[in-house]
């Protein structure tokens, strides 16, 4: 197999190339001109683009079997930033997908997606311009996945971390690391069980551990 992963310089980004290396996994990481590369990830097959150059994308897109989008808009002075990198950005990615014949998408998203009153709403409207680029690849050109994580850590000691699987609109609040998302998203890669399907996530030492596979038996 061998994927591509856009935002793939970013906190949660970087870690899910390195789980798909560990996986044995190809990855053609896809990040913007002036992004740093961690060391461990400088020999990996990297494409320094713009979204809006649709032949740079298209080129960085072809001849692989999935697409992670990992892309997010961070805070800024700019408050049309989610728009552009969350909505737009999202949907630049999915026609570049229809034109080179890429199918299967994963999306990182967030935790209360499409909630209005959120104070997350206070950096132009994330949430709302987040549940529009989700809505972009909910059609029958793709077998997605989206996940939605809870508020991200950064820590890497994960042992007692049990994730919590949930539906679509079920979870409003908790965190975890973003090793166990870049987990998921490489899980979900060949579990056909998880296509079409919108997974929020979280963690806790609380939760009972329960296999992906298993979880998205129940979903």
């Amino acid at each position: 197999m061998k994927i591509a992963i856009t935002g793939a310089s970013g906190k949660t980004g970087y870690r899910i190339t390195e789980e798909a290396v560990k996986k044995g996994i190809k990855v053609k990481q896809i990040v913007r001109k002036n992004s740093k590369i961690p060391k461990n990830l400088k020999n990996t097959e990297t494409f320094r683009i713009s979204l809006d150059n649709k032949v740079a994308l298209d080129k960085a897109l072809e001849n692989v079997d999935a697409l992670i989008i990992a892309t997010g808009a961070r805070a800024s002075l700019d408050l049309t930033g989610p728009a552009k990198v969350d909505a737009l950005g999202v949907y630049r990615q999915l026609q570049s997908c229809k034109r080179v014949g890429i199918k299967r998408v994963i999306l990182v998203s967030s935790l209360c997606t499409g909630k209005f009153f959120h104070p997350l709403n206070l950096f132009g409207l994330i949430l709302i311009w987040k549940k529009i680029g989700e809505n972009f690849l909910k059609n029958q050109n793709f077998d997605w996945t989206i996940i939605r994580p809870g508020g991200l850590k950064e820590i890497e000691k994960i042992k007692d971390e049990n994730i919590d699987y949930s539906k679509e609109d079920t979870q409003f609040k908790g965190s975890i690391p973003r090793r166990l998302v870049a987990k998921c998203c490489i899980d979900s890669l060949s579990n056909k069980q998880s296509f079409n399907k919108t997974i929020e996530v979280t963690s806790s030492s609380e939760n009972k551990k329960v296999s992906f596979k298993k979880a998205m038996q129940n979903i």
